[in-house]
């Protein structure tokens, strides 16, 4: 065990030691393993935003054994998605690559305000495909906050008893809270420390804009001079809430952009802090020699082989 992944897991000492082992694994695997660093190749994109949306761009995308290979090739510490596509390869990639089951969905055929996800798969399920942790979306700001964080609060209490990690999408949104809101720096960081105070081991958010969308979080930020001026800055500041940096946050790609807009996020998301990066369209939606180069980069990015 490296000093830096040491430095983590003394952040969650009053976790199953299966859940340790099953962080360490996580965090030593892959070209960053050992780094305190971690680049997560999520593919939940063909339930969330249908297939041709996610893979007609790059159509071996529509194979599930495609994206295991290219978190493989391109030395990911992991690998997330839903039951489906983990079933169809989990048996193939036994031991190569810890595998995260996102056990809750959400697709977009429907036009809803106040979102909640279905309960897609199980914790049982994760156990019997050989994953490391669970994945759970929730919509800090919806409606229907309360059947959601209930949901989440018995499936991290089954998957800890079973030695799994926990991985929560802690993503604000719902008619509470205007679109600009839902990546504003007080909700972002309030969304991580809710999925925190949940449970989380891993907690994944968005990138936070400068924007505050409380008047009461306002006067706050504003009487105590919390510095959220650059990306950086929100990035700290939401690693703060996050128990103030004992437990893993990391940040989302997001969808499809520039190489130099998507790598100087990666640069705040590193001079802030953060634990690293879960990055799936802007890796999957290009063709896999130009994805593996691209998160070569990302990844030494995150070490400082690349500035």
């Amino acid at each position: 065990m490296t000093e830096a992944v040491q430095k983590i897991l003394d952040g969650y000492k009053g976790e199953n030691p299966g859940t340790r082992a099953n962080l360490y694994r996580i965090l030593m695997h892959g070209k960053l393993g050992g780094t305190g660093k971690l680049v997560i190749l999520p593919v939940d994109q063909g339930f969330e935003h249908g297939p041709a949306r996610s893979f007609a761009v790059n159509p071996p995308g529509y194979d599930p054994v495609y994206h295991a290979e290219l978190a493989i090739g391109a030395g990911c510490n992991a690998y997330a998605a839903p039951y489906g596509f983990l079933e169809a390869v989990a048996d193939r990639y036994a031991g190569e690559l810890p595998l995260i089951l996102k056990v809750n969905s959400h697709d977009s055929l429907s036009n809803e305000k106040d979102p909640i996800p279905a309960l897609t798969s199980s914790v049982q399920d994760a156990l019997r495909l050989g994953c490391s942790a669970v994945g759970f979306t929730i919509y800090p700001g919806s409606a229907v906050w309360k059947e959601m964080y209930e949901q989440l609060s018995a499936i991290t209490e089954e998957a800890k008893y079973n030695g799994l990690a926990v991985v929560v999408w802690s993503y604000p949104r719902g008619t509470s809270l205007s679109k600009e809101g839902e990546t504003g720096i007080d909700v972002v960081a309030y969304a991580a420390q809710i999925a925190c105070q949940m449970g989380a081991n891993i907690v994944k958010v968005k990138l936070p804009s400068s924007h505050i969308e409380q008047d009461a979080a306002r006067k706050v930020y504003e009487s105590q001079n919390v510095p959220i001026e650059t990306p950086a800055d929100r990035v700290r500041h939401v690693i703060q809430s996050a128990f103030n940096g004992k437990r893993i946050v990391i940040f989302s790609g997001g969808s499809k952009q520039s190489d130099e807009r998507m790598f100087d996020e990666i640069r705040a998301v590193r001079d802030g802090g953060g634990f690293g990066s879960i990055i799936g369209r802007n890796s999957f939606q290009r063709p896999r020699d130009e994805a593996i180069k691209f998160l070569d980069t990302v990844m030494k990015i995150y070490t400082g082989e690349t500035k």
